[in-house]
């Protein structure tokens, strides 16, 4: 599920894309003499015309710091359905992207080019964030794509809450048990406050529910080599979600009593200080100072407890790709535009400085973490870059960002995604409604379910 927030960023981007590259200079790489021609992925169907005159002002930039190359652009949006056709019909551009969702069974269905030499010639190369770049690599290290605009799930927290209630808010809990009596606490001393909450509803109920189960070392689906994926919520992982839930509304009434909360909805209650914990993207900072009116100073964030074998931390995010098609000239000039286009503003500083400035003089907060595509080296030299716009306090959120970049990446489940969500959505509403809700039946009615979708290929 894409974090709602990157809306919220589109138009503070488009701005920062304007101020931030001109001058830009020439993309690494060697320099080559031949004339290739390469379609990219623009902007979606729809956006505005200040975003496109942005886009196209890129497109100019680059093809002046590159003159045997040119650009032909094409507005572009990933849908798996649109995806099938414009690769049945050979229609793709040379550059496009698809979601972290999709990535691994593109590349192993051989969808997406093998771009390892190219990316290896970047002088980046060995800084990525190996968690997160494995969304774009096969088993054998192989490189298909550059991820760009990752968010990690973690734990949002209240700060004032936490105080209120007795807890130290610099000492987070680490375990599901702390959390769920850190829950329980919170619900005693601070009436009207619930302690933990999921989302519910709008398919968030599902994404969430994902989340939790990913933590504890489960999968709702898998894919084996033939490329067979088999839907399977009904599992000891899931159900150990959906128990803490239970425990956490039945047995120690710390949910709260609003068991209809989408994103935006919970982020209000957050904002409400009606809800002390919940699960969220790295990334819903902005969204909070903007929409909610949190402010920074009371906010917390932490990764999610990881427990069992497999554990990790659902992601999302977008990787940029080449099309099989292309021929050795143009996916050489397709990781030079991905490069040039994805990658440069978070490794440049010029750019990256005059990024957080627009956003501090937007009233955006400035240093929110998200799932860095670079190594811990790397962020931490954009963090000096920007730290004199910084705005936010970084060591509130310190227990997420010196965690992260060892915690296990995973993506979400790649087939019917949103349906399998809005499907779990109404078994996390049972859970928290029916103290009695049979979760067994409940979740094999979701795999019958979702298994004849997958099964049927929509």
């Amino acid at each position: 599920m894409k974090s709602p927030i990157k809306v919220l960023l589109a138009s503070a981007g488009a701005l920062a894309t304007v101020i931030t590259f001109a001058g830009c200079s020439a993309s690494p790489g060697a320099a080559s003499n031949e004339k290739v021609s390469i379609t990219v992925a623009s902007l979606i169907p729809g956006s505005s015309k200040e975003a496109f005159a942005a886009f196209n002002a890129r497109v100019k930039e680059f093809e002046k710091a590159n003159p045997n190359i040119t650009l032909k652009t094409e507005e572009y949006q990933w849908t798996g359905p649109t995806f099938s056709t414009q690769l049945a019909g050979g229609t793709l551009p040379d550059v496009f992207n698809v979601p972290f969702t999709d990535s691994k069974t593109l590349l192993q269905n051989g969808q997406l080019a093998d771009i390892t030499s190219e990316v290896k010639a970047l002088p980046y190369a060995s800084k990525f964030n190996k968690n997160v770049l494995s969304v774009a690599e096969d088993s054998s290290g192989k490189i298909y794509g550059l991820p760009y605009g990752p968010y990690a799930m973690g734990l949002s927290y209240n700060r004032a809450i936490f105080e209120k209630a007795g807890l130290d808010p610099n000492k987070p809990p680490t375990t599901w048990d702390e959390i769920r009596a850190d829950a329980k606490i919170i619900s005693e001393k601070v009436p009207g406050v619930a302690g933990y909450m999921q989302m519910t509803s709008k398919n968030t109920g599902g994404w969430e529910l994902a989340t939790t189960t990913y933590a504890r070392g489960g999968r709702l689906e898998t894919t084996d080599s033939s490329g067979k994926t088999t839907v399977k919520t009904d599992n000891p992982q899931t159900k150990a979600a959906l128990q803490f839930l239970k425990d956490v509304r039945w047995t120690d009434n710390s949910a709260g009593s609003n068991f209809l909360l989408d994103w935006s909805g919970m982020n209000q209650a957050f904002g409400a200080g009606q809800v002390a914990m919940y699960p969220s993207g790295s990334d819903v900072l902005t969204s909070l100072v903007q929409t909610d009116n949190v402010s920074p100073k009371d906010y917390g964030l932490t990764t999610l407890p990881l427990t069992g074998t497999g554990a990790g931390v659902l992601s999302g995010g977008n990787v940029a790709a080449v099309s099989v098609k292309s021929t050795a000239a143009q996916k050489a000039a397709a990781v030079k535009w991905i490069d040039f286009y994805y990658i440069q503003q978070l490794v440049d500083k010029t750019q990256t400085v005059a990024a957080a400035k627009v956003l501090a003089a937007s009233n955006q907060p400035v240093g929110v973490p998200t799932l860095p595509v670079f190594d811990q080296a790397t962020y931490d030299q954009q963090q000096q870059w920007i730290k004199s716009e910084v705005n936010i306090p970084l060591s509130n959120v310190a227990p997420f960002t010196s965690k992260i970049f060892s915690s296990p990446i995973v993506p979400e489940p790649n087939k019917n995604t949103q349906e399998l969500y809005g499907a779990l959505d109404a078994v996390v509403q049972a859970v928290l409604t029916d103290k009695n809700a049979d979760v067994d039946t409940l979740l094999k009615g979701v795999d019958s379910q979702i298994q004849a979708l997958v099964d049927a290929g929509n």
